[in-house]
């Protein structure tokens, strides 16, 4: 048997944690930069906000109905989802992190499924104070349908379970195609074309049919429905390609030198990446683009993907090499409203294979070098140790936060203070 968990409305219910006079109050947060809604409390959704809104099109709403409204915390979201995680891996045989609020979890060998779905479900409301809804059923697939279930009907108590073919076939009748995890949007159209508009009308349609007009993961996901496992558990996670670091800036950016600090603390953070999974990039592009919003302003979108000499996950090589790459492909009178860097060809950090012509590059030193960093930056918060090219200060290309929480549970400066009389 399979589980997914999923936490009820999360960066609304992190914020209400720590705030409880946020519960039963529509409350909303919003996306990097404060551009649109990512997430609503049940309260919002009865009041019809939806989601990706901007704020400036509901404020009449806001303003009405008292509706709390945040910024993006996620290094608080980050952490309160290491805690969920941490606590169901205790409880069962396997995880597999499926999002910072969603998990597969492995139920193979317990006795007591439903038993270990409500000490689940309660250990981890208990520990975090974060609601959460489980679906469980023979497959990944009917996992997911079985916590839409869950979440949506309060009689399930947020835990539903499919372990029937009476139960499945009810389930799958009440789920619309494009509900199915692994449907997307045009095979969702095509269904409906010829006549297919629930799951269960799915699983109706012959193997061939579905195998010749959706290929192989579509008949993954019909046998799955039918309750056939064809989709196993990654309790690791797959080897990374590349690490991606970009920023939608709060304001525009025109001048060259905030542009740079960007680009500079965006190749920082990609090396820490790197550090941390113990790999190392090969490569690395740059790219910087104006805001498309704005069309009575020039448009420019340009960027160049440069080969490193030497495999490495040294900041300073990776900050070097990407300041460089901005120079050649920077056009100043525009005005630049996105920024990042990617760093590609990633390999492991064991298979970096030193520059035999470049004798002056001491290794063992750079290395321990960014040990040490790392351990700093990792004790201190803010990044105290960093790079004279990442700059002192980022107000000309830091995100607009104008609702920001605290970081309650990874800062000494923000923990609660409980006042007694």
């Amino acid at each position: 048997m399979f589980g997914l968990l999923d936490c009820n409305n999360f960066y609304v219910s992190c914020e209400r944690v720590f705030n409880p006079s946020l519960n039963n109050r529509p409350v909303v947060v919003l996306s990097n930069n404060d551009g649109y809604i990512i997430s609503r409390s049940n309260e919002a959704k009865a009041l019809g906000i939806k989601m990706a809104t901007p704020p400036c099109q509901v404020r009449e709403l806001i303003e009405k109905h008292n509706i709390a409204v945040f910024s993006s915390n996620y290094q608080l979201y980050g952490d309160m989802s290491n805690r969920v995680m941490s606590i169901i891996s205790q409880l069962v045989p396997g995880i597999e992190v499926y999002s910072i609020d969603e998990a597969f979890i492995s139920l193979a060998g317990l006795p007591d499924v439903r038993q270990t779905g409500e000490e689940i479900v309660k250990q981890v409301c208990k520990g975090t104070g974060i609601p959460v809804s489980l679906g469980i059923a023979p497959t990944k697939t009917l996992a997911k349908t079985a916590n839409k279930f869950a979440k949506k009907y309060p009689a399930y108590n947020r835990l539903c379970i499919i372990d029937s073919d009476e139960k499945r076939d009810k389930a799958l009748k009440l789920t619309e195609i494009d509900d199915i995890w692994g449907i997307g949007r045009r095979h969702a159209e095509r269904l409906r074309n010829f006549g297919v508009h629930t799951a269960y009308d799915f699983t109706q349609l012959s193997r061939y049919w579905v195998k010749k007009h959706m290929t192989v993961q579509g008949l993954r996901t019909w046998l799955e429905l039918q309750g056939e496992s064809c989709i196993d558990m990654e309790l690791m996670p797959p080897p990374k390609k590349q690490v991606c670091i970009s920023r939608t800036f709060g304001f525009a950016v025109s001048d060259f030198t905030p542009l740079a600090e960007a680009i500079a603390n965006h190749a920082a953070r990609c090396a820490e990446k790197l550090r941390q999974q113990k790999l190392a990039g090969c490569a690395l592009m740059v790219f910087i683009d104006t805001d498309h919003f704005q069309a009575s302003q020039y448009q420019y979108f340009q960027n160049i993907i440069v080969p490193l000499p030497v495999a490495t996950n040294h900041t300073a090589d990776i900050v070097h090499h990407a300041c460089r790459a901005l120079e050649k492909i920077y056009r100043k009178d525009f005005a630049y409203k996105k920024a990042g860097v990617i760093v590609t060809e990633v390999v492991p950090e064991c298979a970096i294979q030193q520059n035999l012509f470049e004798s002056t590059v001491d290794y063992e030193k750079n290395h321990r070098l960014m040990q040490v960093m790392d351990q700093l930056n990792h004790k201190f918060p803010h990044n105290k140790i960093k790079l004279a090219s990442q700059g002192v200060k980022r107000s000309g290309w830091v995100l607009k936060q104008e609702h920001l929480s605290k970081c309650y549970t990874t800062k000494i400066g923000d923990i609660i203070e409980v006042k007694c009389d």
